[in-house]
């Protein structure tokens, strides 16, 4: 049965099998935690990481990184805070102007990198502490929204039957999560991200258009990145600098226990999906626990990251035979 498989999806079904067992062993653990607003509650919470992942996907698929993706949330909620709050402008206006700063400043990272082959790593090291600086500029303070319009969206639940409902930022996120299977599957933008990442030479010498590829997944890195700003906004209803500080290396981490293996080519969105629900249900299972600190969410993160690494490098062994 397993050589039927492709070698592609072992790594999916792994993450799929990881979650489907910590979602039985808390539901036999635990009276009330197999209901389905629980683990609806798994994607309104982390709904913006969802976002950030899917853009991470790509970055990663190409053998690349974003580390300026928690940076760019930030920034992308005091920009929001600052022009509804201060400067009086509707969420109709503020939205797509943020969008479009995230577009831009990760298409600008992506140009630097393709153009200069700078490396990836400290090309969004830098954009990260620009957008970190950025955020201090604006204010070294917390702004709270209290625009009605903006609460509203925040507070609105869409009825999905019985007592089960779900948030328009999650919302958000699963239409992300469609979109990102439509490219990576779809298009020829998601063919050759996958043939960039298995080998940027051979793409080039086959005539794909891997410069301009390169900018478009950093700027579509960037605008997911502002997307997930606007419904961290939704979440928290302020900007802060210090919002989604160690937010990247969560997205990593999602996207590497969903499938997607770091050195590129192999990995899908779907899985992303996966890896940000098993980080969820993980601090779901600590909540209702009660007598574990919160610190141990990272620790089981941090086994299973290793965990993962590990049989990343094992399936690599076993493409390379």
């Amino acid at each position: 049965m397993m050589r039927r498989i492709d070698d592609r999806f072992i790594p999916l079904i792994g993450t799929i099998a990881v979650f489907l067992v910590t979602a039985a062993c808390g539901s036999v653990a635990y009276t009330g935690f197999f209901s389905a607003q629980v683990f609806m509650n798994l994607l309104i919470d982390n709904a913006f990481l969802c976002i950030v992942g899917v853009g991470m996907t790509f970055v990663i698929l190409t053998g690349g990184i974003d580390l300026s993706v928690g940076a760019v949330v930030a920034l992308t909620t005091m920009i929001s805070a600052a022009l509804v709050e201060q400067h009086h402008w509707s969420a109709r206006q503020a939205i797509p102007l943020v969008l479009a700063f995230g577009s831009v400043f990760g298409a600008l990272m992506g140009w630097l990198i393709q153009r200069y082959r700078l490396q990836p790593f400290i090309v969004t090291l830098a954009g990260m502490f620009l957008a970190r600086g950025l955020c201090y500029l604006i204010s070294i303070d917390s702004i709270s929204i209290t625009d009605e319009a903006y609460a509203g969206i925040a507070h609105a639940r869409v009825p999905l039957g019985g007592e089960v409902s779900i948030s328009i930022g999650a919302i958000v996120a699963l239409l992300t999560v469609v979109v990102g299977i439509w490219l990576a599957h779809a298009t020829e933008f998601g063919r050759t991200v996958y043939a960039i990442g298995g080998n940027e030479a051979s793409a080039t010498l086959m005539g794909l258009p891997v410069a301009r590829t390169t900018v478009l997944v950093y700027a579509f890195s960037g605008f997911c990145s502002a997307l997930a700003g606007v419904v961290f906004t939704f979440y928290m209803l302020s900007g802060y600098g210090l919002h989604a500080v160690g937010l990247e290396l969560d997205a990593i981490a999602a996207v590497v226990i969903g499938g997607t293996l770091l050195s590129g080519g192999v990995g899908f969105v779907a899985g992303t999906l996966v890896g940000v629900l098993i980080l969820g249900i993980i601090q779901t299972l600590i909540a209702f626990d009660g007598s574990l600190s919160s610190w141990w969410t990272r620790i089981v993160i941090g086994a299973l990251l290793l965990l993962f690494c590990l049989l990343q490098r094992v399936f690599e062994l076993r493409r390379a035979r």
